[in-house]
């Protein structure tokens, strides 16, 4: 494998968003070997999640460049595969011939179509009398053939099964998946940089954990990756997929994280779901979101349990997750509060623009709050209404309603029912 060039990968994805002739004039200036194995291993991470051969297959790639071709010899195995330099001595069985500049913006370009220059060729047979061996070989190649082109285009993987393909804990142990792919999915296909806090695994020395990372990897091909944890997790790293050492509860480290690898369009929090690392965490990273982005916190629960700094009693408590939250809500509002002292909006109250809810799981937005407050000539500290007998009282209460015409003697009395408070102006002037 072709040790890890963050900043070559990151160039690479900057290179395939222009146009052909702009991708071909970049990728001209920097070391085409390099950028054709980059590309050849991004496309053999994604083979894996198509069906393939069930034993090793050596695949020829023939790449153009201008005033040559690069040969390179390409293994893919359900236990995940190679890239070597060179030709094959004998015919390979499968070739596939493409020029470079298209290839990388098939792999790390915007959503399109990039197989104008691209031949699949599979080895013919001499005779139509093919033995068992030659079947098997053709066999192998034509699946080794579909699992590289669906590698190379884009590709709709739902996260559930990201998820169960990796060992991600968002499908299964938590139903999260799906609320992920309804917030994520105008993203997928951009040029996003994600934070996870906490990779999983715990301390094993093992390279456990990270089955989210690779979810993320996945579900967002031209995306960077980064993931949090207090203990080492360097053996997960990939190709667009980078670990971190340290600790989510200091802050000045998680500043300095934010710093080199940002601005970030999306954080996740699933690290220590205490309390106190969440808001300091939630604190310090919420301001490197770039607008248009995403703050995700999991497993809210812990909020309610007091062994995790939670508050069973208070729950409102600011000093818990779930009590933090909440008061972005009045922050989200913050135009059409009533004060009586001049308010300087705090950042959060100018950028948190949604707050979506679910069991256990959160989804903050960032963008300019820029709404206007209700209109102006709206009474604020008057009732909206006026009294009037038989109506309702200046100060929202029900008095003795009419009962409407068409209610009969044998119908409900729905005087003071919850249709009247949630549609009392039905009922005002009767």
């Amino acid at each position: 494998m072709t040790e890890i060039n963050d900043a070559l990968v990151e160039h690479l994805l900057c290179i395939a968003d222009g146009s052909v002739d702009e991708t071909a004039m970049r990728l001209h200036a920097i070391d085409a070997d390099l950028a054709a194995r980059t590309v050849l291993e991004e496309i053999v991470a994604r083979a894996a999640l198509f069906p393939g051969p069930s034993t090793p297959f050596v695949v020829q790639f023939d790449l153009g460049v201008p005033g040559e071709r690069l040969g390179y010899r390409v293994t893919v195995s359900p236990e995940g595969g190679d890239v070597l330099p060179g030709w094959e001595q004998d015919p390979p069985w499968l070739t596939v011939r493409q020029d470079l500049a298209e290839l990388l913006r098939a792999v790390y370009g915007p959503p399109g179509r990039y197989d104008a220059s691209r031949e699949i060729i599979v080895r013919q047979a001499p005779t139509n009398d093919m033995d068992a061996a030659w079947q098997v070989n053709l066999h192998a190649a034509t699946l080794a053939s579909y699992q590289l082109v669906k590698a190379c285009s884009p590709h709709h993987a739902d996260l559930a099964m990201l998820a169960v393909r990796f060992g991600s804990d968002k499908w299964g142990s938590h139903w999260y998946t799906p609320h992920y792919e309804q917030h994520f999915a105008p993203l997928r296909h951009e040029r996003v940089r994600v934070l996870e806090l906490g990779v999983g695994g715990y301390g094993s020395p093992e390279p456990w954990g990270g089955g989210s990372l690779q979810m993320w990897r996945h579900y967002f091909p031209r995306g960077l990756v980064f993931g949090l944890d207090i203990y080492d997790k360097s053996t997960l790293d990939r190709p667009r997929m980078r670990t971190v050492l340290g600790d989510q509860s200091d802050g000045e480290f998680l500043t300095s994280l934010a710093e080199r690898i940002g601005p970030l369009d999306i954080v996740i929090d699933d690290a220590s779901h205490l309390s106190s690392d969440v808001i300091t965490s939630f604190v310090t990273l919420f301001p490197h979101v770039r607008p248009g982005g995403l703050y995700v916190i999991e497993d809210l629960q812990t909020s309610y349990w007091p062994g995790w700094n939670g508050n069973r009693a208070s729950l409102d408590d600011p000093a818990t997750s779930v009590g933090m939250l909440k008061s972005l809500i009045d922050g989200l509002h913050h135009q059409d509060i009533v004060r009586v002292e001049p308010h300087e909006p705090s950042l959060t109250e100018r950028t948190v623009t949604g707050i979506h809810f679910y069991h256990n799981l959160v989804f903050v937005e960032k963008a300019v709050n820029y709404h206007q407050p209700g209109a102006l000539w709206l009474p604020r500290h008057e009732h909206p209404y006026p009294t009037k007998p038989g109506g309702l009282h200046d100060r929202g209460q029900h008095a003795s309603l009419p009962r409407p015409a068409e209610e009969g003697p044998d119908q409900p009395d729905l005087r003071g029912s919850a249709a009247c408070v949630l549609n009392p102006v039905t009922w005002i002037g009767a």
